[in-house]
């Protein structure tokens, strides 16, 4: 496959990478569409990396198939390499070169025509606001500047296609905000963002979402159309400060799905809503447990990613 004009950017079928006996990534399959910004959620160890690192061209599928721009990752690593810009956790900068001399670097190293050069690293100076720190020795600058470097390091040659890959981890959450501004307005420019991450909070950045967890993908969709998936399920918020004997109580209380810690309190995902909430304060008030709060709350992203690794664990225990 090569040159696709069907308005994706990814398309991934039945993806599968082993190490040994291990199943890193099983029969995964989405599509993503240019100019989308496409999320992968999960834990530590759920895959993301690894499916990442297949879809650039640096892993190759133990089985299945997957396209970047139209370009197949077992027949043409090297082009989707030349047409992508990559981005992992571990910033490959050089610490002892300065952002000026880095972005130069990078420019020669993507092949960026000389012609070009002095226009794009004007371009990611302005776009990251690193003007005036472009004399700075990189290893002086804080996370989140090297964070912004990083990104402007792996857009010199404009790819139409970006992998970040849990970009955000380690830096402060206003750097984290000022990130995902730099994303968005990448994406409003025709790129396409492909981005992992592990903080909950930055998937309602994204457009669509796949959440991973233990190499599947066990759920896809918009952060909306996620959080509509635990319809016919109503969440409580539930506040006793007896947090452990809470839990092991409701576990007799009828129409009581699951529960989880969540803050000082307890998120409870129950059948429904007010009858079981009568339930659970009869159930309380038999064994002497304080009720501080019990209110119907609206599911976060956060929410729907616990009941649904609640819901894969009963399905498969191992």
């Amino acid at each position: 496959m090569t040159g696709s004009n069907n308005g994706l950017a990814v398309e991934i079928h039945d993806l599968v990478k082993t190490f040994g006996t291990f199943v890193a990534v099983d029969h995964v399959s989405l599509q993503v569409k240019k100019g989308e910004i496409f999320g992968f959620l999960g834990p530590n160890g759920a895959g993301k990396s690894t499916t990442i690192r297949m879809l650039c061209g640096l892993l190759t599928p133990t089985s299945g198939e997957a396209s970047v721009i139209g370009f197949d990752v077992r027949t043409h690593p090297e082009e989707i390499r030349r047409n992508i810009g990559y981005m992992s956790q571990k910033f490959s900068l050089y610490d002892d070169l300065t952002v000026e001399q880095n972005i130069d670097f990078f420019t020669g190293m993507y092949g960026v025509p000389r012609e070009r050069r002095q226009e794009r690293k004007d371009y990611v100076l302005e776009m990251a606001n690193l003007r005036e720190r472009q004399n700075a020795l990189t290893r002086t600058l804080s996370g989140g500047w090297k964070q912004r470097l990083a990104l402007g390091c792996a857009i010199l040659h404009d790819p139409p296609v970006l992998f970040l890959d849990e970009p955000t981890s380690g830096v402060d959450p206003i750097a984290r905000g000022a990130f995902w501004n730099l994303i968005h307005d990448l994406s409003e420019t025709g790129h396409t963002v492909f981005v992992s991450t592990h903080y909950m909070d930055e998937a309602e950045y994204c457009h669509r979402l796949a959440l991973m967890y233990r190499g599947k993908v066990i759920a896809l969709g918009t952060p909306e159309e996620l959080k509509r998936d635990l319809d016919g399920h109503h969440l409580l918020r539930l506040d006793t400060g007896a947090t452990l004997d809470t839990m092991q109580t409701l576990e007799s209380v009828p129409g009581v799905i699951e529960s989880a810690v969540f803050g000082g309190g307890l998120h409870v995902v129950v059948d429904d809503g007010q009858a079981v909430m009568d339930r659970i304060r009869q159930k309380l008030q038999a064994e002497n447990i304080e009720i501080r709060k019990l209110e119907p709350i609206t599911p976060s992203l956060e929410d729907v990613f616990v009941a649904m690794i609640e819901a894969e664990e009963r399905r498969s225990p191992a």
